[in-house]
Formats: C-alpha cells, sequence, structure tokens
C-alpha cells in the first residue's frame, strides 16, 4: 500500500508540475508579440542607437572587439534578464490580485514543484527572447555565429535566467499590487541591470565605480556570458561562474522558504 501511495503521490507531483508549467507557457506565448517581438525590437532599437553614436568613440578590450560586437552579447543577456523575471513576477502579482492563485494552492503542489514550474516557465521565455536578439542582432555582426566558448555563454545564460526568474518569483510573493512589482523593478531590477556593464566595460569607469561594480551580482552574468562570445571579460570566468551559482542557490533556497511557509500567499 505505501509502495502504491508513493507512486501516486509521485504521478500526481509530475501532472501538477506539468500542467502548471504548460499554463506560465501558454500564458506568454498566447501574447508572444508583446511578450517577445516587442522586446526584441526594443534591443534592436537599442543596438541601433549606441552603435551610431558610441562605435568610433568607445574602445573596449584594448580595441580587440569593436563596440557594436561588444555591445551584442550584453543587450542579449539583458533582455534574457529581464524577461526572464516579468514573466515570473507578472504571473504572480497576477494571480493574487484576480484571485485566481486560490486554484494553485488549493492541488497538493510541494512548493519545489511549484518553484520549478514557475522558474522554468520564466526561464524560457527569457531564453526565447534572448535568441530572438540574438539572430536580428546577427545582421550586424556576422561573425558572432562563431562564439569562442558556447558551453560558457549556455552556462550564465541558464544561470542568470533562473536567478531573475527567482527573483521574479520572490517579488511575485512579496507584492500586493502593480505598484509594489514596479518599484522593485524600477528601483532594483533596472538599475542593476543597465549598471552591469551591458554598455560599457568597466575598465573605462573611474577607480571608485569600478570598485563597486564589483558589488552588483548582474555584472558577473553579462561579464560571464560575454566571455563566451570572445573569450575576453574583465573578471575571470571561473569567479563569475561560482559568483552566480552561489547567487542562485540562496536566492532558490529562499524562493522555497517562502513558498514552505505560504508567506503573503495563504495567509
Amino acid at each position: 500500500m505505501t509502495s502504491i501511495g508513493s507512486t501516486g503521490s509521485h504521478g500526481a507531483a509530475q501532472s501538477g508540475f506539468a500542467t502548471l508549467l504548460y499554463k506560465e507557457l501558454l500564458r506568454f506565448w498566447k501574447v508572444s508579440f508583446q511578450t517577445i517581438a516587442a522586446p526584441v525590437l526594443t534591443a534592436l532599437l537599442y543596438l541601433l542607437i549606441f552603435s551610431h553614436v558610441l562605435e568610433s568613440r568607445v574602445t573596449v578590450f584594448n580595441g580587440q572587439v569593436r563596440y557594436t560586437a561588444f555591445l551584442v552579447p550584453g543587450l542579449v543577456m539583458m533582455a534574457v534578464l529581464q524577461n526572464s523575471f516579468a514573466n515570473a513576477s507578472s504571473s504572480l502579482i497576477q494571480s493574487k490580485i484576480t484571485g485566481n492563485l486560490i486554484f494553485v494552492l488549493l492541488p497538493p503542489l510541494s512548493p519545489l514543484v511549484m518553484y520549478g514550474a514557475y522558474v522554468l516557465g520564466a526561464m524560457v521565455r527569457g531564453l526565447v527572447v534572448g535568441l530572438g536578439v540574438f539572430a536580428v542582432t546577427l545582421g550586424f555582426v556576422p561573425a558572432l555565429i562563431d562564439l569562442a566558448h558556447p558551453l560558457w555563454a549556455a552556462a550564465f545564460a541558464l544561470l542568470g535566467s533562473a536567478i531573475l526568474a527567482t527573483l521574479g518569483l520572490i517579488a511575485g510573493i512579496w507584492a500586493d499590487k502593480f505598484d509594489e512589482l514596479a518599484a522593485f523593478q524600477n528601483f532594483l531590477i533596472m538599475p542593476l541591470t543597465f549598471l552591469s556593464g551591458v554598455f560599457y566595460s568597466i575598465h573605462t569607469l573611474p577607480p571608485f565605480w569600478q570598485v563597486l561594480s564589483h558589488f552588483n551580482p548582474f555584472f558577473y552574468m553579462i561579464d560571464g556570458f560575454r566571455y563566451g562570445f570572445f573569450g575576453l571579460s574583465d573578471v575571470p570566468p571561473g569567479r563569475s561562474l561560482a559568483l552566480v551559482a552561489a547567487a542562485a542557490l540562496v536566492l532558490a533556497l529562499a524562493a522555497l522558504t517562502m513558498l514552505a511557509r505560504g508567506w503573503k500567499l495563504r495567509h
């Protein structure tokens, strides 16, 4: 009897995970023009404007990489991070406000199942948008199709999307209305993203700001991802990977604890 019950419980968990994940994927895919095409267009506009204005004025990696080429990995990773966060956070806050979160909480879904479905769904959106940005920017720098270290790039893309998806989940749990979620995004996510080296190498900054940049976890995601493209980085990629992995683990534990306690969800 114990074996049968255990098997049934395992099957229910798998079914619950698949159903919740399908909901999360369908949620952004049904409005893909807004959730995928619009961020890709935004990144393309950034590339057109910054490359046109700064191509001949900014030198990166001692002139070994053109500024336009340098910009592409940063824009790809920025799109991955921002859309991973947006998917998880908006899904949860929308469910809380409309009242349909009860349909997620009533089934016997474990915190791990809920965490996995929300985070994986957000990661898929972030990575799909990132691939879209990469595809359209290849028209400007075709040589980028040949990455120096594709596995390093993939590792940072996966970890970065997981971290921002988890942050989105935490923000969605914490916020009770869209205004609070917007504050979380505007005062934390956006500044950390734009000050992470997307548009510049930190070696172009004054010493004080260089030091400050090393306290920004987003910087290590961008810099490590860029290493996968060029084999060049501001920080050794092994160090960046260790710090990013540690951040992913800490945030995952925090999110799982919040889900297990039902904080601001069940009470």
